[in-house]
């Protein structure tokens, strides 16, 4: 990689554009940066979750999932060019098998929260829930190559199972909604 990052303020986006990783250029305001900076929000508050203290193979499987997340930013970066692979996707689809076999099933809706790496699994789950309706929104208007939007969509489906997970791993239990807002007894 070298210097490619070695000046950090260019102020070529002082006019509202900002350049894309194929050289050309589009507005901040345009599908494609909303998508990625809401994958970068997503990444961002995976980090914040990895803060916590976590089951060592759990913290290294979300690691892996940084890193799939700041590729998939790339693939949107380029218009065209292709990162996420199904072979992704599936690992996904192992992980949400893996960690749901143990939990029992639900009966009733679930509120955020419980511990506070579960509360954070939930504020994740809920930014991946945005990224994917942006990227879907791209996707009307320009090519998304389809493991982008399954990567997406599986993550969010296993950050909902981690979060119940973390709430047994700290002690805990899912929060449940009660209907009328009656607490729980």
């Amino acid at each position: 990689m070298g210097n490619r990052l070695s000046k950090i303020a260019t102020r070529t986006g002082d006019n509202g554009s900002t350049g894309l990783g194929d050289g050309s250029r589009t507005g901040k305001d345009s599908l494609r940066i909303q998508a990625i900076g809401d994958v970068d929000e997503l990444n961002s508050q995976l980090g914040l979750l990895l803060c916590n203290k976590l089951d060592p193979l759990m913290r290294a499987e979300l690691l892996a999932i940084q890193h799939a997340l700041f590729d998939l930013g790339g693939e949107l970066c380029i218009p065209g060019y292709t990162l996420i692979t199904e072979a992704q996707v599936m690992q996904l689809d192992q992980l949400l098998e893996k960690y749901n076999a143990d939990l029992p099933p639900l009966k009733e809706f679930i509120l955020p929260g419980g511990s506070h790496s579960a509360a954070l699994a939930h504020v994740c789950r809920t930014v991946c829930r945005r990224a994917e309706r942006s990227i879907v929104s791209l996707g009307r208007e320009e090519t998304v190559h389809e493991p982008v939007r399954q990567y997406v969509n599986r993550l969010s489906d296993l950050l909902f199972v981690l979060s119940r997970v973390l709430n047994r791993a700290d002690g805990g239990s899912d929060v449940l909604w009660q209907k009328d807002g009656a607490p729980e007894q």
